[in-house]
């Protein structure tokens, strides 16, 4: 069997391989093997060591299979020291995602040499901690420069190695073979005295200017991490290694790694990391292969099929876009080169990046066009006649064994798919506006869909960088049917006495990146009166929103028309509140004979997240989401819920289903019961005192 970590020697130098696929990450028998070939290297007489890793890739971080589990010695922190503390020069070659603890290793060896393509940080923050193995301390002492140190650290944000050479973090960029340039540097080491080379010897010195940097530095992470503890702990350790001695910034770190470890927010990043890994999964019955996908239809140029052309354009897909016209074209073209103009004025991508985009897009108004593609979404517009007019016209051009995919936020796959004469090769692909940007994408499988076909599509959304989760069909699916009922409790908490700038602020507070009422405004609150035309006006629903339609009806549409639930600065866009909108809601509450009443922020989110939740469920029970934790991915990627509250079913189980259970049977016989229909899951799991997370193990 072959060791996880070996030694090769170059002459006078010791190569130490560590060789742990997939990724080299830091497992127990990978930490025991460096310190072990280390010491072997030393005993052996070698002049320096080399630590690499096989497969192009450093030490990608830890491994995700010891979370949770009890540490096995010796741990990451004791590895470190004992690599810095090595009597013989120890080079890393960086290459490829070096993170976390990766990158840890790498900053307790003497010297480094990476490559442009290298990916080097320390993500910690993304999991509600930070760097435990004294990346807080080291890092600040190689970089000497307080900005880039905080800004790594507290963002979690990985950076090329081209930006690592540049700022210091490594002493070399390799333009070659990085372990051939390590060993070479290795070599060329005449000085062993390596005191000045052990990050935990180098002193800082806290001065007025770098402290005024880190009160600057505090204040922007405050914004930016909106509620989230660990980046502002982290930035904390950062500011410590220029307080304190090194060994004591060290206890400081520890003790606040494990301050953060047990936190409901850490738990709650934590859970989902897996839960974005397992939605990933094929479900359980389904098996076979992808269908290989090399060219992508896309019907519709407006909004959405622009930004789903975009998507599979940047992913090197060759598309043919198909609209009903040379003038649709020529709109949806134009708002995709500008898309892209922003990202040349921005350094995400070059001119030459755009053009290869750009040629990789064929336009066309004929059906016949779509004949040689492998995938086609349909995102025309959202009407059932009209879906299934596309679908047969699709069915009569499309090859044998494409696949069909409609882009549907709503309506019945399985109707859609029976007007063609191969249902099997149906499925939704419901992007999320702007398709180009929201990572996430519900991948709806109808009763008829082929697993190839499912699997098709998982593999697209891979290749696409897009977070899939598998739903069944049913209105709405999973995201879009939950919604309703938040913002049907958001609504009503207006008619009793909040007003939408109470609401938004409750739900912001909470987390939510934007309330509903902000939301309903940026969308176009048309939109929501245009769909409730058809509503039986008998319906309590649609009393709910008699508000939002006299808005609309009075030309108040939202930000762009100027004025909505809010008005909007035309210059800025910044809200303040709308007196007509004021008035309009005083007069619906006086029409329905409401008492209004002073709504705290609690009831605010207890009764808009438990209706989340409780919709959920029902859609849990339904069989129309697999499992919980895929809940919470569609609402984190896909609606801005704050990622470390876990999602609505995790935040549910942190308050505990009694609790939650109580409240909805109390709301439910209360006044407004009429809008409650309690989940049985729901119930059923609170009265054997059990939670989301065990049902879905459960499984």
């Amino acid at each position: 069997m072959t060791k996880s970590v070996s030694t090769e020697m170059r002459g006078d130098v010791a190569v130490v391989w560590i060789d742990n696929p997939p990724v080299n990450a830091l497992s127990h028998h990978v930490r025991e093997g460096i310190v072990r070939e280390l010491k072997g290297a030393v005993d052996s007489g070698a002049k320096a060591a080399v630590i690499a890793g096989r497969g192009g890739t450093f030490i990608a971080g830890a491994d995700i299979r010891e979370f949770g589990k009890p540490l096995q010695e010796p741990g990451l922190p004791e590895v470190c020291d004992i690599i810095e503390a090595t009597t013989i020069p120890v080079v890393a070659a960086v290459e490829g995602n070096t993170l976390g603890g990766g990158l840890e290793t790498a900053l307790a060896c003497h010297y480094r040499v990476t490559n442009a393509r290298a990916k080097v940080g320390l993500p910690e923050v993304a999991l509600g901690l930070l760097p435990g193995a004294a990346g807080t301390q080291r890092l600040p002492r190689c970089l000497k420069n307080p900005v880039e140190a905080v800004t790594m650290v507290s963002s979690g944000r990985p950076i090329s190695g081209e930006k690592a050479a540049q700022i210091g973090l490594a002493d070399q960029l390799s333009k070659g073979n990085v372990v051939d340039d390590a060993v070479d540097m290795a070599n060329g080491i005449n000085d062993n005295d390596l005191t000045g080379r052990r990050l935990s010897k180098v002193e800082l010195e806290m001065t007025p200017e770098i402290a005024a940097i880190f009160d600057a530095a505090m204040v922007e992470i405050a914004k930016k991490a909106k509620g989230a503890i660990a980046p502002l702990k982290a930035a904390e350790c950062v500011r410590a290694a220029y307080e304190l001695p090194y060994a004591e910034g060290v206890k400081k770190e520890r003790a606040t790694f494990m301050e953060l470890l047990p936190g409901d927010q850490s738990r709650a990043l934590r859970h989902m990391f897996f839960a974005e890994r397992q939605a990933q999964k094929p479900p359980a019955d389904v098996s076979g292969e992808a269908r290989e996908v090399k060219k992508v239809g896309i019907l519709g140029a407006g909004t959405m099929g622009g930004g789903i052309a975009m998507t599979y354009a940047e992913a090197g897909f060759d598309v043919t876009m198909l609209e009903m016209s040379e003038e649709a074209l020529d709109r949806g073209l134009g708002v995709m080169e500008k898309n892209w103009a922003r990202g040349i004025k921005s350094g995400r991508i070059t001119e030459a990046g755009v053009a290869e985009r750009m040629a990789r897009l064929t336009r066309t108004t004929s059906y016949d066009d779509l004949a040689d593609c492998d995938l086609i979404i349909e995102a025309v517009f959202e009407t059932m006649a009209v879906k299934k007019e596309v679908f047969g016209k699709l069915d009569a051009v499309a090859k044998p064994g494409a696949v069909l995919a409609t882009n549907t936020s709503y309506l019945d796959i399985n109707e859609i798919a029976a007007q063609t004469s191969r249902p099997h090769d149906v499925l939704g692909m419901h992007y999320f506006s702007p398709a180009n940007i929201m990572p996430l994408l519900e991948i709806v499988r109808a009763d008829k869909t082929a697993d190839d076909v499912l699997l098709t599509a998982l593999a697209v959304a891979r290749k696409t960088r897009k977070t899939a989760v598998v739903a069944r069909v049913g209105h709405g699916f999973i995201g879009n049917r939950m919604l309703t009922p938040y913002l049907r409790q958001a609504n009503l908490l207006v008619l009793e006495g909040a007003s939408p700038a109470e609401v938004d602020k409750a739900l912001t507070d909470f987390g939510w990146a934007m309330g509903p009422f902000a939301v309903s405004d940026l969308a176009g609150l048309d939109i929501g009166y245009k769909s409730r035309q058809d509503q039986d006006l008998s319906q309590h629903e649609q009393r709910i929103y008699t508000a939002a339609d006299r808005l609309v009806e009075a030309g108040h549409l939202g930000q762009k028309s100027g004025s909505g639930f809010y008005k909007y600065d035309p210059q800025t866009r910044a809200r303040s509140e709308n007196p007509d909108a004021t008035s309009i809601i005083e007069e619906v509450r006086s029409e329905l004979g409401i008492n209004t009443r002073s709504i705290t922020a609690e009831e605010i989110v207890e009764r808009t997240q438990f209706a989340l939740a409780n919709e959920g469920a029902h859609v849990l029970g339904e069989g129309v989401a697999q499992r919980a934790s895929d809940i919470d991915v569609v609402y984190n990627h896909g609606y801005g819920y704050p990622r470390w509250r876990g999602g609505p079913m995790h935040y549910v189980d942190t308050v505990g289903l009694k609790t939650v259970a109580s409240k909805i049977a109390e709301w439910t016989e209360g006044a407004g019961g009429v809008h409650w229909e309690p989940s049985d899951l729901l119930m059923e799991l609170a009265d054997q005192d059990k939670s989301f997370a065990e049902w879905d193990k459960a499984k």
